[in-house]
């Protein structure tokens, strides 16, 4: 079993030694063209050089901890148009630069996933909507070609929600415009509002699907165990590749720090146990996220690694 971690790297003093750097649409669009093309090559080497060098302190790490989802602004603002056609112009110098984190991921056997936002839909019902969210995906599939993955099914994950109006027909039409290497890439997961468990499980014949054991809870009130029915068909979708779930638990305060908690029994909107916790506090529900002996685990939790470092130290030795 793997634990990865989402986006941000945190030293031991909870400080990020290297982190992305972002700039507005705003801002960006402000300038002339030799500045933009300045502004977008400093922003994108600085982002591929500290991926590079997060990837080597994960390849120092034990082989359980080399799992990381990368930020989504990698390449800042390249799907704004006036931002994409720069990065053509870039491409020759930062080609390199995805090249050797690619390498290094795979060489120190790092798993390696993007996370779409909230707004790329592929079943919405605005065909504006989706095309966004079309060129969202490819943006995050090109990224991961390029660092040379996108060759096999699953040698890489781009995960998203199934949440549309247009449901499992309009996710599996917009599937099917995607490119050959993001239909290799692309995961659904379940979602706390809209789509359960059962709804992605419609889309497993297309494409792998992600367990998210804290939304499933927040949905429906119900701890879903390791020999639930639905978890061989979630396992099936993955095609032998090793599969993953989303952990992440309530706010400190809102849940007790023992027991699996009954919504019915606490005083708080749904709505706010939605949140992620800084750490995971509660080793019962630790214990139970560690039951899926057959998945791989992504720590959705606001401390990451140092977070997820707990819960491997808590996962060998039963201790804080």
């Amino acid at each position: 079993m793997k634990l990865g971690f989402a986006c941000k790297y945190f030293d031991a003093q909870a400080k990020q030694p290297f982190p992305f750097k972002i700039t507005t649409r705003t801002r960006f669009l402000g300038l002339d063209h030799p500045v933009r093309t300045e502004l977008l090559a400093q922003l994108a080497t600085n982002n591929l050089n500290n991926l590079y060098l997060t990837l080597e302190q994960l390849a120092k790490q034990p082989d359980a901890l080399r799992m990381m989802r990368i930020g989504s602004d990698l390449l800042p603002l390249y799907t704004v148009p006036e931002a994409t056609a720069i990065y053509s112009e870039l491409m020759p110098d930062l080609q390199p630069l995805l090249a050797r984190c690619g390498d290094m991921a795979r060489a120190h056997n790092i798993r390696l996933s993007f996370h779409p936002g909230q707004y790329s839909v592929l079943a919405s019902d605005n065909e504006g909507v989706v095309d966004r969210a079309i060129e969202d995906v490819e943006y995050h599939a090109l990224c991961a070609v390029l660092m040379g993955y996108g060759r096999q099914f699953q040698d890489f994950k781009i995960n998203i929600h199934m949440n549309g109006k247009k449901g499992i027909d309009g996710f599996r039409a917009a599937f099917q415009r995607l490119s050959p290497e993001a239909r290799n890439m692309l995961t659904v997961e379940n979602d706390e509002i809209s789509c359960s468990l059962d709804d992605v499980l419609q889309a497993r014949d297309l494409c792998p699907v992600v367990l998210d054991i804290h939304h499933h809870w927040v949905k429906e009130n119900q701890f879903i165990k390791a020999d639930d029915d639905r978890i061989p068909l979630i396992i099936a979708s993955w095609r032998g590749v090793r599969p993953v779930l989303h952990y992440s638990i309530a706010l400190e305060g809102l849940i007790p720090e023992a027991g699996l908690p009954d919504q019915q029994d606490l005083a708080v909107a749904k709505t706010k146990l939605r949140a992620h916790s800084d750490y995971y506090f509660n080793q019962d529900l630790n214990d139970w996220a560690l039951s899926f002996k057959d998945f791989d685990i992504m720590c959705e939790v606001k401390m990451k690694n140092l977070a997820r470092d707990r819960l491997y130290h808590y996962s060998l030795t039963g201790k804080e």
